[in-house]
């Protein structure tokens, strides 16, 4: 979530922003989707994920990792101009392209040999055991949760948001970074994020909501009529608020 990534408490944006209402504006952005889906059914972590997945034995050339982690790295490594150039599953077409050029799957001269062509080839029909994985992963996904919670906060403690620094990708909204707020609620389980982002998260965890205030945020300048915000928070993202402060 670096700066193209959110937008929260950004100033001078366009007034009013033009949001797309379609799901899929072009024919070509379904199957972007669908490999998406595909690479996500597929993908290596599921052998010790849960409901846990026999991918070891799916006669697959595809033998990488790939979450929405994976995805939104792709987006967030963006020049942020390029970012707001771009529409959604443009970003995907991109991040995903990218993925299979570094991981040796396809070159950019082979992609750059099918630009123009007005008649690609077509893969032929794939293996029933690859389909029957997918659709086994579109059913029963792959959960988070690993355990009970195990928080070192309670309800109503105030704590200070990590400023730590981010890699390549984090979940932790710039504008939240050094600010105060008050857990509000404890979710059920510790979850994990399927990858180790460098800031904290990866392994099981308890996860917050958090409440903040405008003017905590946004200062004088906050908006009058807004009563809070509420973000969701893995722990590593909260300190405890010193005594002193």
């Amino acid at each position: 979530m670096k700066l193209q990534h959110y937008l929260g408490g950004l100033e001078g944006l366009p007034e009013p922003l033009n949001l797309e209402k379609k799901v899929f504006v072009e024919d070509w952005e379904k199957r972007i989707f669908g490999i998406h889906v595909a690479m996500m059914g597929l993908s290596n972590h599921l052998g010790s994920a849960l409901p846990g997945y026999p991918i070891a034995e799916v006669p697959t050339t595809f033998r990488d990792e790939w979450t929405w982690a994976s995805l939104r790295t792709g987006a967030e490594g963006m020049n942020p101009f390029d970012y707001f150039k771009f529409r959604y599953y443009e970003k995907w077409l991109g991040g995903i392209s990218q993925f299979f050029v570094d991981n040796g799957y396809v070159s950019e001269e082979e992609i750059a040999d099918l630009l123009g062509v007005t008649d690609p080839p077509v893969a032929g029909p794939g293996s029933p055991a690859i389909d029957e994985q997918v659709i086994d992963y579109l059913r029963r996904g792959d959960s988070p949760r690993r355990d009970v919670a195990h928080p070192k906060f309670e309800v109503g403690d105030q704590v200070l948001i990590t400023n730590a620094p981010a890699g390549a990708h984090t979940r932790l909204p710039g504008y939240l970074r050094a600010k105060t707020g008050t857990v509000q609620r404890i979710f059920e389980g510790d979850y994990g994020y399927f990858v180790h982002t460098g800031d904290g998260i990866g392994d099981p965890m308890p996860i917050y909501i958090v409440e903040f205030t405008p003017e905590e945020l946004w200062g004088p300048r906050a908006e009058p009529g807004a009563n809070a915000l509420y973000a969701e928070l893995f722990e590593a993202y909260l300190e405890p608020i010193e005594e002193d402060r």
